[in-house]
């Protein structure tokens, strides 16, 4: 009986795809590495837990395929994806996300992201859309796909988002202006600006406006 991974025997003789993984959640990065290990054509070269390690471990390990979750502290996986593509071209990239936000779609199909899945998926699923990405063709979950294609423009400019970002972290206006290295005044003026794109009654629907849109 097939069960969907590849015949040891078929890949024997195959080049291996190198895998780097990025999760910050231990038990499932740890869950991960042990089910894509059992794949008879996949080698975990490494397994990391923090975004700024991505690409300095992907230069020491060259990893054909980085399977990185989109929320990482630090770097998150989406900037981490555009750096590999300059740093180590020979490394493609395949984002993970529990939450559907059309705007982080748009953002790592802008940056040439070619696989975007939902961290939901069977392993199974996972382990073949590393392979097609690692053959070169682009793998993009439908219903990611579909809530990119039919959702609104993000109408706020990056500045705007940081800012909001921020304010919806706690911070204060001062706090913003100093971790920005911008005025407080311009704090303000940025805030005031994303309440009047987002049609919000305030600071905090603004937050949750666009929170809820997939642009924070």
């Amino acid at each position: 009986m097939h069960d969907g991974r590849p015949d040891r025997d078929r890949v024997e003789g195959d080049a291996r795809i190198r895998v780097l993984l990025a999760e910050d959640a231990p038990l499932i990065r740890q869950a991960l590495t042990a089910l894509l290990s059992q794949e008879p054509d996949l080698d975990i070269v490494a397994a990391v837990e923090h975004g700024d390690l991505i690409v300095p471990t992907a230069l020491r390990t060259r990893p054909d395929v980085a399977v990185l979750d989109i929320h990482l502290p630090g770097m998150d996986g989406i900037t981490a994806a555009v750096e590999l593509q300059a740093k180590l071209p020979s490394c493609r990239s395949l984002l993970l996300t529990s939450v559907a936000r059309p705007e982080h779609v748009r953002r790592a199909l802008t940056a040439r992201v070619v696989g975007f899945i939902r961290k939901d998926a069977p392993t199974a699923r996972l382990a073949e859309d590393i392979r097609q990405v690692a053959r070169g063709h682009r793998v993009v979950d439908p219903e990611l796909a579909l809530a990119a294609a039919t959702a609104s423009e993000n109408p706020l400019t990056p500045r705007e988002v940081s800012v909001l970002r921020l304010t919806a972290q706690g911070a204060s206006t001062r706090d913003v202006a100093a971790q920005l290295y911008i005025s407080v005044g311009t704090v303000r003026n940025h805030l005031a600006s994303a309440v009047a794109k987002t049609q919000a009654r305030s600071r905090v629907d603004a937050i949750r406006i666009a929170t809820e849109a997939g642009w924070l």
